[in-house]
């Protein structure tokens, strides 16, 4: 056997110029899509983390340095920027990750008072925001997603301080009511049931005033953040002197 036996073959040259132009147009395609994937998820990642933390530090500070409700606005904020960056999956690895941050920082029952509502009304402000929906339907559906948040809070503490909360609310509650009879001099004494459904409509009335204040600061944020959300009524904008 000779030297020349044992090299390899040499390939054929295929002088078809289909063939090389189809090789130059691959070649020139998989730059512009493989990049593409490769850069949006570690930044899909790196956001939602972000974003994540985000939440959880102003739930953490607001809880050790309560401002009032200037940081209490901004709970959900976070997690709906996130579903509207990155879609739904993201949003909920968001919640999820501030929940378990928190469960770290502050122990599994805060982090589960953070969750619901707060970290559930993100994703869900963040669906209705991308699906462009008006703000008489994303407020009403954050209302009622509160105000459910406000019992589990109370049956959550009750069972954990084996008290009944909800007897402090009724009776907050009744001194309201019973001041409201006095203003309007009705000589009766509320009953029960009215002071439980006073106390349901004054907690949902309260929750529609935060969720309406929750949309004013997202609808200023985000605009500028190059996420804008869908318009308020006409008569918003003209309140707040603001065109978008």
């Amino acid at each position: 056997m000779s030297i020349l036996d044992s090299v390899p073959d040499e390939p054929e040259e295929n002088p078809s110029p289909e063939s090389s132009l189809s090789g130059h147009q691959l070649d020139q395609q998989e730059p512009l899509t493989h990049p593409l994937l490769k850069v949006d998820a570690p930044l899909r990642m790196v956001e939602t983390a972000f974003l994540a933390s985000t939440a959880s530090l102003i739930w953490f500070i607001n809880f050790y340095f309560p401002l009032g409700p200037v940081l209490r606005i901004f709970f959900p904020v976070p997690i709906a920027l996130v579903y509207l960056r990155w879609g739904k999956r993201a949003a909920w690895m968001a919640a999820l990750t501030s929940g378990l941050l928190l469960a770290v920082l502050m122990g599994p029952v805060r982090s589960i008072l953070f969750v619901m509502p707060f970290g559930l009304m993100g994703v869900l402000l963040g669906a209705t925001w991308y699906r462009r929906v008006p703000w008489i339907v994303s407020i009403t559906l954050g209302m009622l997603l509160s105000t459910f948040g406000v019992f589990f809070r109370l049956w959550l503490l009750s069972v954990l301080s084996g008290e009944d909360l909800w007897v402090y609310v009724i009776t907050q509650v009744t001194e309201i009511i019973e001041w409201i009879f006095l203003k309007l001099e009705i000589l009766a004494t509320p009953s029960v049931f009215l002071i439980q459904v006073g106390a349901v409509v004054l907690i949902a009335f309260n929750n529609l005033i935060y969720l309406s204040v929750v949309h004013l600061a997202a609808w200023l944020l985000l605009d500028r953040l190059g996420n804008p959300i869908p318009r308020p009524p006409h008569w918003v904008q003209v309140l707040m002197d603001y065109e978008g």
